[in-house]
């Protein structure tokens, strides 16, 4: 049921408005994947899932209708409910992402000029570097001390907090930055966060440098040198909030993927007795290429399905293999909504509307589906048949015009292992940007097709 507008159709708007006001929450508690994974984690125990650690550790063996989880690194979650079918027939995998476009603290980063405090950062992802100035910035993440304790951070966000920001130049002395192309009127190198101006009483060098100091010390435990051990994302401070005079949208920072993790979650928690293995896979580092420890070309992934089969009695190298070949996947990643203020980048009969619900990209990539992954038509026609049949409105589309640019997603590297992959997700407006805007219909709608799924 390829849709209309969806705030046209028949629906339970009480259910729609009570999910999101879950979201909107669930944003404003997660701006990083440690916190996502710490939220997940303690709502996973509360529906009956357990440590997955725990059951090797026990020695225990899993059967149907079990649910498990595993964390990668505490920036990296995987779910499990075991189905009644045989491991080898297969798992239903709804896959997205937890990282977004940010600002990371260097390893030394406070240091004093002009009498002012500073921290150094390094940008994350793709962004505008010019809309990250002079707007209010928290930081959220972790120390890691020598002692081994970790100290959470979180400053910014509560309504008695301070924020801090990144400075731009006024316009009566920007005549040379105005000039410039967007892309350099902002260097990554002066996306330097200001956080302090007063100096420490009696101490002449750098003094206001060791008054934040002292504040670090005195009110979070931390020294100048705990920064080396230290992972600090500079994110949007405040609130997810709901957008439009008619409250149809929400504005928040992260929607780009949180918005197809936290669906994506929900509808597996929510999910009883499957017929097939199902799996919420939340991962890492898809900002930069899915690399590292964590991203989706770790062999976290297929480590841990191992691990499953293996508490379910029915590991071997082959049926890992056989069982990734007949696994179904929706990469649950966002896609491009049309914008009315810059309708040259889309082809209009091939892209994502706000309102038309969960989005549909038979390949991303760039310009010739260069780093895509192209699902296959018989899969398509699979999904279609099972949308229609549970009443899901959907629709299509391409990432812009063909020349126009691209971008990826971790399907393709799903792909890669042999299983049925297509991207599914919901349209964003001012993606990347510090605060991205999405329509609650399409939210609630992205929900429902994800349990569909699950439940075929």
């Amino acid at each position: 049921m390829v849709s209309e507008n969806l705030w046209n159709k028949e629906m339970d708007f009480n259910a729609v408005s009570a999910f999101c006001e879950d979201y909107k929450a669930f944003l404003t508690a997660c701006k990083t994947e440690r916190e996502c994974v710490s939220f997940m984690e303690a709502e996973l125990e509360a529906n009956g899932y357990r440590n997955l650690n725990e059951v090797i550790r026990r020695g225990e063996s899993l059967q149907a209708g079990d649910k498990v989880y595993a964390d990668i690194m505490k920036k990296a979650l995987l779910m499990f409910q075991i189905g009644t079918r045989p491991f080898s027939d297969g798992m239903r995998i709804l896959g997205a992402h937890i990282d977004s476009p940010r600002l990371d603290l260097k390893q030394r980063p406070l240091y004093e000029e002009g009498e002012l405090a500073m921290l150094d950062t390094h940008y994350y992802g793709g962004i505008k570097k010019y809309q990250w100035v002079a707007l209010p910035l928290a930081l959220h993440g972790v120390v890691a001390k020598k002692d081994g304790s970790v100290l959470n951070i979180s400053i910014g966000d509560k309504p008695e907090d301070p924020v801090f920001g990144v400075s731009d130049l006024l316009p009566h002395l920007a005549s040379k930055q105005m000039e410039k192309k967007a892309r350099e009127a902002v260097e990554g190198e002066n996306l330097n966060v200001l956080v302090g101006s007063r100096p420490l009483e009696g101490e002449k060098k750098e003094a206001v440098k060791a008054a934040v100091l002292q504040i670090l010390k005195e009110q979070y435990g931390i020294e100048d040198e705990d920064f080396i051990s230290a992972e600090i994302e500079v994110v949007p401070a405040g609130s997810a909030r709901d957008y439009g005079l008619d409250r149809s949208m929400i504005m928040s920072y992260g929607q780009d993927d949180r918005v197809c993790a936290y669906t994506s979650f929900r509808a597996m928690i929510e999910m009883e007795a499957p017929e097939y293995t199902s799996v919420c896979l939340l991962t890492d580092k898809e900002e930069i290429g899915s690399v590292g420890a964590t991203g989706m070309h770790s062999r976290f992934f297929e480590d841990t399905v191992a691990e499953v089969m293996n508490a379910c009695g029915c590991y071997s190298e082959i049926a890992l293999r056989r069982v990734l070949k007949n696994t179904k996947v929706l990469s649950s990643d966002v896609s491009a909504a049309f914008d009315p203020n810059y309708p040259e980048v889309m082809e209009k009969n091939n892209c994502a509307y706000l309102g038309r619900g969960p989005v549909f990209n038979k390949y991303t990539g760039s310009r010739g589906k260069s780093g895509s992954n192209d699902a296959n038509a018989e899969y398509i026609a699979w999904l279609r048949n099972i949308l229609d049949n549970g009443g899901i409105g959907y629709q299509t589309s391409e990432l812009g015009k063909v020349d126009a640019g691209g971008g990826g997603t971790i399907a393709y590297i799903l792909a890669n292992l042999g299983m049925e992959v297509i991207d599914c997700g919901v349209a964003v407006l001012n993606m990347h940007a510090p605060f991205e805007i999405t329509s609650k219909i399409d939210v609630y709608e992205t929900y429902r097709a994800y349990g569909v799924f699950l439940r075929n």
